[in-house]
């Protein structure tokens, strides 16, 4: 029971850490946690005694963290900075914990050199979430933003690494320089193919489950938070590093699809939407467990009489430094080297290199890995006594290293909370600019709504859901209206979409399947819809008096053909409609495909408009009357994807506030208006 009743209060703390870290948004939500883990410390009855295992340590907080942040890190720039991110990751993090280890030992000789080395490990990882909480405060550049996003990946995997060789020799195992080297090497590597080797069998049980037609949502997001999990105990199992597998697992991304559909889309909103919570939760979790355990680690260190309370600071302080010189000094070293690399003209000067490394060196604080790796120092280690049976003894200092890295964590948090800020602040916005951004931001919103829409409707939904496009299309207008934005007609989209029908009809004629009369008429009338678009009428150019030459010799072959024996003008205009008819459906398909393609680069409401002009004529031209029963139904289910719409609404309102893409004040105007559709939609069903 008290153990239920510890983790109900953590998780309370998670929330009301949520809430807080939106009405002051200037303090990274870490600290945040941090501090209410210290309230519960001392509100609490009796000490809080936290001990977990090791490996499940581990497996429950790193091995689902890694993989979700390996899941969502931006490939194309992890591999665009590969260098620098390999040599932050790997190469300091090594040096890191070597420069570190000695000096700890050096100061403390009842820290073993081993054991010093561990603590430097531990202190290799950055924070990804403070990282994440950082660049949206400060202007740090997309470059760096990228280098530190990557490295906070990589560094946890090698950091966790070297910690556990470390430990290991600390605990009493036979230690060999050589034998170290080639079990790291077995670890790596090998723990990187094991995690490759997974996500290749994982993907091949999805595509096989998908091939039987069961697309089921919960199905697949169980089996994606089920994945780290069997990753890291089956990596592990095989004697290799399961960080790096659920790491290499993570990259692959076994689960999300290229492809795109209704279901898929809803999908990927379900999972992101349980990843994001479970993330926030678990960060939050092992934060609010160091504020929780700062006054047990502080209080057996502050009453060790070997040293002195001051000496303890003092000791926090100089790591701290050791770290942020030994890191600033590899970083201005690798920014100086990128530099002499390029022209004289384009280098940086050396005030900004200092400049932009003393914001990635602060920006790298210590956080979640840290701690939780910390904490997985065993309580006990053998010793080598020649005696019969186990002999075991307490780690040496494991209370002491805990609070050396605890100490570390929090100084380094706030040195990125408030002193990176002051190296690279962001120019502070104008009403104006902020009012411009919302409506950008609110723009983008309904844009997005349309498209998720467009990705999930089916046969069966297709006219409700172009019915309620219609309508954010209208809110769209609204919008760039009273905010005087331009709405000029897309025409390289229509000329776009025309080169498209004049491509299909050509292919027709040339498999057979229409009457060349009939496809070179209208392909006639697709020009000079073309030039009306171009604004061609009135200028003579060598194309515009051939394209005129061309349609005066078809219209002549026309009139000549018509007046033949066996050729039916209304034959022939019934030919035309259907042809007509056809290439419409055709572009309707293209244009929805357009519309659902993350590739996409024309605003959503002018394609959404565009599809509901050529299904406005399909309609027209099959001339059908619906019933009153299908006008039911179709009412009925424009008010489910109206539902629908709302809701994702809200939710895209959520995302683009927690980016830091909305203020508080602007996504709460936002989410009141779509809470008020929501009230006037169930009062009008």
């Amino acid at each position: 029971m008290e153990a239920l009743v510890l983790a109900l209060l953590l998780l309370a703390a998670v929330l009301v850490s949520s809430v807080i870290d939106q009405l002051v948004p200037k303090i990274s939500s870490p600290l945040i946690q941090i501090g209410l883990g210290l309230l519960i410390a001392l509100l609490a009855p009796a000490q809080i005694n936290i001990t977990l295992d090791p490996e499940l340590f581990l497996v429950l907080f790193i091995a689902p963290l890694l993989f979700d942040e390996a899941k969502n890190v931006d490939k194309g720039a992890l591999w665009k900075n590969r260098w620098p991110v390999v040599s932050l990751a790997i190469g300091l993090v090594i040096v890191t914990a070597l420069i570190i280890g000695v000096v700890v030992n050096k100061l403390e000789p009842s820290i073993e050199l081993a054991a010093a080395i561990a603590l430097g490990a531990a202190l290799g990882p950055t924070d990804a979430v403070a990282v994440a909480s950082l660049s949206r405060d400060t202007d740090i550049g997309a470059r760096n933003k990228s280098i530190l996003e990557g490295e906070s990946l990589i560094n946890d995997a090698s950091g966790i690494v070297i910690f556990q060789f470390a430990i290991a020799a600390a605990a009493g195992t036979a230690f060999s320089l050589a034998d170290a080297a080639a079990d790291f090497a077995v670890s790596f590597f090998g723990g990187i193919l094991v995690g490759l080797l997974l996500s290749w069998v994982g993907k091949a049980f999805v595509q096989r489950v998908r091939s039987w037609g069961l697309e089921n949502t919960t199905f697949h997001v169980l089996f994606e938070v089920f994945t780290p999990f069997i990753v890291f105990l089956v990596a592990d199992a095989l004697g290799t590093s399961g960080i790096l597998a659920v790491v290499a697992a993570g990259l692959v991304n076994i689960i999300s699809p290229r492809a795109i559909g209704p279901s898929i889309s809803r999908m990927n909103i379900v999972s992101s939407s349980v990843w994001r919570v479970l993330a926030f939760a678990l960060n939050g979790v092992v934060f609010v467990l160091l504020g929780t355990q700062l006054p047990k680690a502080m209080q057996s260190t502050w009453d060790d009489v070997s040293i002195h309370n001051a000496v303890l600071i003092g000791y926090v302080l100089l790591i701290t430094l050791i770290y942020v010189v030994v890191r600033f000094g590899w970083i201005f070293s690798m920014e100086r080297i990128r530099a002499r690399r390029r022209p004289a003209a384009e280098r940086p000067s050396w005030h900004t290199d200092v400049r932009s490394a003393l914001v990635m060196t602060l920006g790298g604080p210590k956080g979640t890995i840290t701690l939780a790796v910390v904490l997985t120092i065993p309580l006990y280690i053998a010793t080598n006594e020649q005696m019969v049976g186990d002999v075991v003894a307490s780690f040496p200092q494991r209370e002491l290293i805990i609070f050396l890295a605890c100490g570390v964590i929090v100084v380094t948090l706030l040195l990125a909370t408030f002193v990176v800020p002051l190296l690279a602040p962001k120019k502070p916005a104008t009403d104006e600019e902020l009012r411009c951004d919302e409506t950008q931001v609110n723009l983008e919103i309904l844009r997005a709504v349309i498209e998720e829409l467009a990705a999930r409707q089916t046969a069966e939904t297709r006219v409700a859901t172009q019915t309620v496009i219609h309508s954010y299309n209208e809110r769209i207008a609204r919008i760039k209206d009273s905010n005087d934005l331009d709405d000029e007609p897309n025409t390289a989209l229509r000329l776009r979409a025309l080169a498209w029908e004049q491509a299909y009809v050509l292919d027709l004629i040339e498999k057979e399947e229409i009457y060349p009369i009939v496809g070179y008429q209208y392909l006639s009338r697709l020009s000079r819809v073309e030039d009306l678009l171009k604004h061609h009428a009135g200028r003579w150019t060598i194309q515009n008096a051939y394209l005129r030459l061309r349609a005066l010799v078809r219209a002549g072959w026309h009139r000549l053909l018509s007046d033949l024996p066996g050729v039916s003008p209304t034959e022939r205009t019934q030919a035309i409609r259907a042809l007509q008819l056809q290439a419409a459906e055709y572009l309707v398909g293209k244009l929805q495909a357009m519309l659902t393609s993350p590739e996409c680069d024309e605003p959503a409401e002018d394609v959404s408009a565009l599809i509901m002009e050529y299904q406005r004529t399909i309609t027209l031209m099959r001339n059908q009357n619906p019933s009153i029963t299908a006008l039911t139904r179709t009412a009925d289910k424009t008010v489910d994807i109206v539902r629908q719409g709302l809701r994702l609404e809200l939710e895209f309102i959520q995302t683009r506030y927690e980016e830091g893409d909305l203020c508080r004040s602007s996504a709460k105007r936002l989410r009141e208006n779509v809470y008020l559709m929501q009230v006037d939609l169930e009062d009008n069903v």
